[in-house]
Parts: structure tokens; sequence; C-alpha cells
């Protein structure tokens, strides 16, 4: 173990998350997210839920302020009508971040699997919420 890592992140998420650079994405991808048939790089995190996720890899994790949203979600589906309330949980996470770039956009949902077959990783989780599916794009590290 290692100081200041939070325990849910596993040494594999860890070193992806290492070896990303600027603009390089991640998913975030529920249980029903076809992550194997998707992914470049698969990373395991069962039993984990994409919020406590989300916390921990932003505590690493800077998001990319080059570009106009660096945290993207799965649109519903036309006629899904279904609001994600795990949407607000993400917010106030992004915010509570102290991340300079926390703008969120959503994308359809085929156009998010053809953008997350292009990601560095897919990290599948627990996560039973509906739409709760998402991308972070990687920032820069600057020392201030």
């Amino acid at each position: 173990m290692l100081k200041k890592i939070p325990q849910s992140l596993s040494p594999e998420l860890v070193k992806v998350l290492m070896e990303m650079g600027h603009g390089d994405e991640i998913i975030l991808a529920d249980g029903n997210f076809p992550a194997a048939s998707h992914a470049n790089q698969l990373v395991h995190c069962n039993g984990l839920m994409i919020p406590e996720l989300l916390q921990a890899i932003l505590e690493l994790f800077t998001l990319d302020t080059y570009t106009k949203c660096p945290v993207v979600l799965m649109e519903v589906a036309t006629g899904d009508n279904y609001t994600p309330e795990i949407w607000d949980t993400y917010r106030r996470i992004l915010e509570e971040s102290e991340e300079e770039n926390i703008n969120i956009e959503q994308l359809e949902r085929f156009a998010f699997y053809k953008r997350s077959k292009k990601a560095y990783a897919i990290v599948t989780t627990s996560e039973k919420s509906l739409y709760a599916n998402m991308i972070l794009k990687k920032g820069v590290i600057v020392e201030r």
C-alpha cells in the first residue's frame, strides 16, 4: 500500500492513469456497458460503483482544460422516459473536485460506443444505474 492513493484504486488502474497522456480518454463503464468488446485496455473494478471511482480518480487525475467538455455522458436514448439521477451525483463530485474545467456534454449512445473504441482504457464497474457511463479526458498537470 501507498499513502494518499485511494484504496478503491487498484494497482492496475493507477498504472493506466499514470500511462495516460494529455488528451487520452478513459471510460468509466456501468455494468451493462459492452466493455470487453470495445476496449483497447480493460480494467476490472468489480464491486465498485462509478461515483466512488470518479471521486478517487479525480484525486490523481487532472481534467483537460484545452477542450470545451472533458466529461462526456451517454445521452438518454430517444423514447426512454428516464432521468439519470446519478448525473446529479457526478456534478456534485466534479464541483467538489476543484478541477478548473468540469463542463459536461452528452453523446448519443452509438456515438458514445464508437468513441469508446478509441479510448485509452475502459474501466468496468458494478454500477447498476442506467446511463451511468462516462468519458474523462485527461489534462495537463501545471505546477503553480
